[in-house]
């Protein structure tokens, strides 16, 4: 099910299936704001929650920890942890999903104490996030269920602090709803996502996107821009290429901040004639993440009205079998010209990358960043829940950093090791596509991926791990998580607003 969040008042919460209420933690013994009034749903409610209630009811410390006390005639009252702190956001979007999953299907009206905060606006926007994106669901897209937001504080919040909690609410539908959409891309069968399936429907969601125009390039024209990558990887399946190149520039002719992101889209991926395993392939569905990553990104600048120019590229292609497709042993030439041998076509990623970069630095970027489910290596290294960032740039690297800090969404930089430049030598192209199995696989790929930057100030996002969920965990729903999207957001905002952090 998925669900609107708003701001409404005590008078309305009160009609809701549940009312949310936020404790604080401090050596086990849980507290209840002032703010929050002391009847509810026909229950008296406590200013303080002992351990030994918290341990019969089940309510931990646990950030997001939730209990639920039922009520047969009025609105059941939620309980839900903040740990030690009410001002951290992850927190809040943690609390925001662990209602939701506590609750069910009803709606719920989460009381917000805004005594104190610090920042008013950013708790309201990820508790909306993490309520949102919990509620996710590729089979139940129906909007039937709200999750309000209640400003409360004593005696009331005032008019600018209410007005931040609404400006709040509505950026953290606005994040919800673009990375619930590039969710639903990626979790859709990929018969129903081929490559030119795919395209329309990125176009119909940016088509109505203001200061966006988008071109969809087809196999002639991507043969016109030399993209001899994407065509090598694509030239084995029957369903046609496609590239997607989108701009948003809100302020033609002046010169403000301009991104170039691309976004790796094999809709499906079998490995080509290095053919993956049946268990390997089951969820290759989900290698076209980095395209509706970019394009959701490109989408949220426009309708957050960011003050920055972005470029979002992405190329959609499957990687199949067919009497056509590239052979371990033959040579793809890239846009910027540079080759490369193919000795695994389940090395793929790379191939369209490089040529969706080489697109990128063209356009002349303050910065380019690519998002892609590059390596198993990656998944290996850091698990399913940190993804890999590799950057040419210390300053893009402390920028990406703070904004993954602030999104929740845990990267981990790694090394660029020269040396290793050497695993991708090859005696009969530029370039070789596999480093030296089962050697630094993930840093072999980014080191092929620099070499099509041009020197521009550039971070790799291989998200091979953190783009797939086996199970839902907080905000993060089971299946397609579109991961890295909403740093990539909080790193636009940061440079919209004049900010180096």
């Amino acid at each position: 099910m998925t669900r609107t969040a708003r701001i409404s008042s005590i008078k309305e919460a009160l009609t809701q299936s549940t009312i949310a209420l936020p404790v604080l933690f401090k050596d086990g013994v849980g507290t209840i704001s002032d703010a929050i009034p002391q009847s509810l749903g026909g229950q008296e409610i406590p200013r303080t929650l002992t351990k030994e209630w918290c341990a019969r009811q089940g309510l931990k410390e646990d950030v997001g920890s939730s209990v639920v006390l039922r009520s047969l005639q009025s609105s059941n009252v939620a309980f839900v942890s903040l740990g030690s702190s009410d001002q951290d956001a992850n927190a809040y979007r943690l609390a925001g999903a662990g209602v939701l999953r506590a609750t069910g299907e009803g709606s719920i009206a989460f009381l917000l104490p805004t005594d104190g905060l610090r920042d008013p606006s950013g708790v309201a926007q990820a508790l909306s996030e993490g309520a949102l994106l919990a509620s996710y669901s590729f089979k139940n897209q129906s909007a039937d269920t709200t999750f309000d937001v209640v400003p409360i504080g004593v005696p009331l919040p005032t008019v600018a602090v209410h007005d931040d909690v609404t400006r709040g609410v509505e950026r953290g539908v606005i994040i919800a709803d673009a990375v619930n959409w590039a969710k639903f891309l990626v979790d859709s069968p990929p018969g129903f996502m081929a490559p030119k399936l795919l395209a329309n429907e990125i176009d119909e969601r940016l088509e109505s996107d203001e200061h966006v125009s988008v071109e969809i390039w087809n196999e002639s024209r991507i043969r016109d821009e030399r993209l001899g990558g994407l065509l090598g990887v694509g030239q084995g399946s029957a369903q046609p290429t496609r590239l997607v190149y989108a701009t948003y520039n809100p302020q033609a002719g002046v010169a403000i901040p301009h991104v170039a992101l691309v976004g790796k889209g094999v809709t499906f991926d079998s490995g080509g004639l290095s053919i993956k395993s049946g268990d390997g392939m089951m969820n290759m569905k989900t290698d076209m993440t980095g395209a509706a990553v970019v394009m959701a990104v490109i989408s949220l600048a426009s309708r957050l009205r960011l003050n920055v120019r972005v470029t979002a590229i992405a190329p959609l292609t499957e990687n199949l079998l067919g009497d056509r497709a590239t052979k371990p042993g033959d040579v793809l030439t890239i846009r910027n010209g540079m080759t490369i041998e193919v000795l695994n076509t389940d090395a793929e990623g790379r191939l369209i990358l490089a040529d969706g970069i080489s697109l990128a630095a063209e356009t002349n970027p303050d910065a380019i960043i690519d998002v892609a489910t590059l390596t198993g290596a990656q998944s290996v290294a850091l698990g399913d829940e940190v993804g890999a960032m590799f950057v040419s740039d210390d300053g893009l690297a402390d920028r990406l950093a703070a904004a993954s800090s602030r999104s929740g969404e845990a990267l981990w930089r790694m090394p660029l090791v020269e040396s290793y430049e050497s695993h991708i030598e090859s005696d009969i192209a530029d370039m070789k596509n596999i480093g030296k199995p089962p050697k630094a696989g993930a840093i072999s790929a980014a080191l092929l991926l620099r070499r099509f930057t041009d020197g521009r100030p550039w971070a790799h996002l291989d998200i091979a791990g953190p783009g797939r969920s086996d199970a839902a965990r907080g905000y993060v729903t089971k299946g397609a998580t579109a991961f890295a999207t909403r740093t990539l957001v909080e790193y636009l905002v940061a440079l919209s607003n004049g900010s180096k952090g």
